[in-house]
Order: structure tokens, then C-alpha cells, then sequence
């Protein structure tokens, strides 16, 4: 059995029994005459909403929420948290570029640094092909330069080898001497 009940403004809303009566009757379509009442019941709805949606939003693990008071809490205190990271980010930033500066110029430094040990090896090298180009090959034996006549109390001088003594050349257990008195014992 329809019902029209009467509001304050005068439209009358139909509703489907007594037991409806009491709750405003919603259609999706609002008159001329209900626009300003219906702009408002789209406007709390679409709060209504996106309270919701603000609530799982925050915390998807928990169960939306509807009281609107926690969820405005909630949003503060996630707000609030995330700003504080933010921060802690950038700073975290900067000293990561500094950082990255530092190893930059290190690394320029490291860069120049074995440029002149290049330079320093390659004249190395080049001294060492100039000294060993005078060098026979190994195997090569060249005859042995006569001795020139020195005088009283001088050691001879071999042309081909200066004034290089020779016993530098000779192994050690050669040159050994600490068992000379038993291997040869003095001449009385």
C-alpha cells in the first residue's frame, strides 16, 4: 500500500508501507524542488565515500572504518610519518652525493696518478731496451781481452771490463772464507 508523507517544504515523498514512513524516500533523479537537498545528500554520500576509501587507504590490513574522527587521525599520524621520512631521505640523499663527489675526485686522482706510472714505466722500459741492446745474446762468448801490464803494486786492467773486480761474480760458497783454516791450514 503507497503512502505519501508530507515534509517540512512541502513535497510529499511516496513510501511503501508504514514501517518505510519514517525514512526519506531516495531516487537516483532529484526534482527542482528537492535540488538543493539533493545536491547535499550527494555531497555527504561522496564525503561518506571517500572517508571509506581514505580508511583503507591508510591501513589496507584493518577493516575500513567510519568513524570519521580515527580516520582523520590516522591520515595525520601516516602523514606526519611519512614526512618525517621524506626528510630523512633527503638528507640521506646529500650525503650520498657528497659522497659520490668525493669518490669522483678520488677516483680522478687515482686516474692521473697511474697516467704518470705509465709514463714512469714506459721511460723504465725505454732504459732498459737502451742498456740491453750493448748486451750480447746469452750463449755468446767473446774472447778474452789481453791483459795490459800494470804497474808495482797495481791491479791489471782487462780492457772489455774496467775496474769492476770480479769476484763479485763468483758464487758464495766460493768466496766463503770462514772454513779456510781447516780446509787449508797455514804454512809455518
Amino acid at each position: 500500500m503507497q503512502k505519501s508523507i508530507s515534509v517540512s517544504n512541502g513535497v510529499k515523498i511516496l513510501g511503501s508501507d508504514v514501517a518505510d514512513s519514517r525514512f526519506r524516500g531516495r531516487s537516483n533523479s532529484c526534482s527542482k524542488a528537492e535540488n538543493k537537498a539533493c545536491r547535499e545528500r550527494q555531497r555527504r554520500e561522496l564525503l561518506n565515500s571517500r572517508f571509506l576509501e581514505l580508511s583503507s587507504t591508510l591501513e589496507p590490513d584493518r577493516p575500513a572504518t567510519t568513524d570519521k574522527l580515527a580516520i582523520l587521525g590516522d591520515a595525520i599520524r601516516v602523514l606526519n610519518q611519512l614526512k618525517s621520512e621524506t626528510q630523512d631521505f633527503k638528507e640521506m640523499n646529500e650525503k650520498l652525493s657528497e659522497e659520490i663527489k668525493t669518490l669522483k675526485a678520488e677516483k680522478n686522482e687515482l686516474r692521473e696518478e697511474k697516467l704518470v706510472l705509465k709514463a714512469e714505466k714506459a721511460k723504465m722500459e725505454q732504459q732498459v731496451k737502451s742498456m740491453t741492446s750493448n748486451i750480447p745474446p746469452p750463449g755468446f762468448m767473446a774472447p778474452h781481452p789481453a791483459a795490459f801490464q800494470a804497474g808495482a803494486n797495481k791491479m791489471p786492467v782487462f780492457p772489455g771490463y774496467g775496474y769492476i773486480p770480479m769476484w763479485q761474480y763468483l758464487p758464495p760458497s766460493t768466496c766463503n772464507t770462514s772454513h779456510d783454516h781447516e780446509l787449508r791450514p797455514p804454512a809455518a
